[in-house]
């Protein structure tokens, strides 16, 4: 069975429940604080507990951040390719949660960063694989190693891009050596707007498909309505399952590692979207990015 590989930063994500962001120089009071395995932990989490076999290949550190992520990701049955760096912790992002679940971040780096182009090799991808890349992994020190791995991939591995908000503002010529190796593009609607320099959304999914190439398979997330699928030469506009949220947190990301964990598992792209959209729509209503749903639940909320 193919795996759902990652190769992107897994932090310690610091949710701390706000009643307001503070203005400059202002001060506001929390109203709770939780301590959470983010990043690339939720896609990983969210495919093992979707049955996917699930594989992190970043690196992670020693002390309280490495610790939790371990635990986080051995506990769902997630193996980790590299071993811990012994001279730093991995790093934190601090999560200010609105109480309309909208979040601010503020990102502070660590041993997540500390890859090479051997420790990445450690996944050994193989045909069939969907091996996940983050635009966050092509700022200096990760992006190198990145596209090294990249450039020598066997035929075959599915190459899943979430570009994330940083990838419209790269290099074109950056742009297209990622481009080139894609087979996946996933991303929110403001990230496909921002690549295709296009405002009306129904049009960006296939804009995307002629900028990546053909064969490439689109999917782009418009919130609490749903999702478009394209592929095949046409689009598939996906509904969604809208709830009262409390934590928008982690929703993206429990959506790809569920699409894709579906996709591993022998479904078709609108399937895998459509059980995705459960599955997000099941996390938005809990705390905390490590919030995906068991495949078992899923199943219960598209019955119910």
């Amino acid at each position: 069975m193919p795996r759902v590989l990652h190769t992107s930063q897994a932090l310690v994500d610091m949710v701390v429940e706000v009643p307001s962001l503070p203005v400059r120089g202002d001060n506001v009071n929390a109203r709770s604080e939780e301590r959470y395995a983010g990043g690339a932990a939720t896609i990983l989490v969210a495919a093992a507990r979707t049955g996917a076999e699930a594989v992190h290949g970043g690196a992670h550190g020693t002390g309280p951040n490495g610790d939790l992520i371990r635990e986080v990701l051995t506990e769902a049955g997630v193996t980790l390719a590299d071993s811990p760096r012994e001279d730093d912790d991995s790093g934190y992002c601090v999560v200010l949660v609105e109480p309309s679940a909208e979040r601010s971040f503020v990102t502070v780096y660590g041993a997540e960063r500390q890859v090479t182009a051997e420790s990445f090799a450690r996944l050994d991808p193989r045909p069939g694989d969907l091996l996940c890349i983050s635009g966050y992994s092509l700022f200096e020190p990760t992006r190198d190693p990145l596209l090294a791995l990249l450039e020598s991939l066997p035929e075959g591995v599915e190459v899943v891009l979430d570009p994330g908000e940083p990838f419209a503002s790269f290099p074109v010529e950056l742009q297209d050596r990622v481009l080139a190796r894609t087979t996946v593009w996933t991303s929110n609607a403001a990230e496909a707007r921002a690549i295709t320099g296009l405002d009306d959304l129904e049009d960006t999914p296939e804009a995307l498909r002629r900028r990546i190439g053909p064969g490439t398979v689109v999917v782009v997330r418009d919130g609490d309505r749903g999702c478009t699928v394209f592929h095949h030469g046409r689009g598939t506009f996906i509904p969604a399952f809208p709830q009262k949220a409390v934590d928008t947190n982690g929703a993206g990301d429990t959506h790809t590692g569920t699409m894709l964990a579906e996709r591993a598992l022998g479904a078709d792209w609108e399937s895998a979207a459509t059980r995705a959209n459960a599955a997000a729509a099941i996390a938005v209503t809990r705390w905390g990015p490590q919030s995906a749903p068991t495949r078992a639940e899923v199943d219960a909320f598209l019955d119910g």
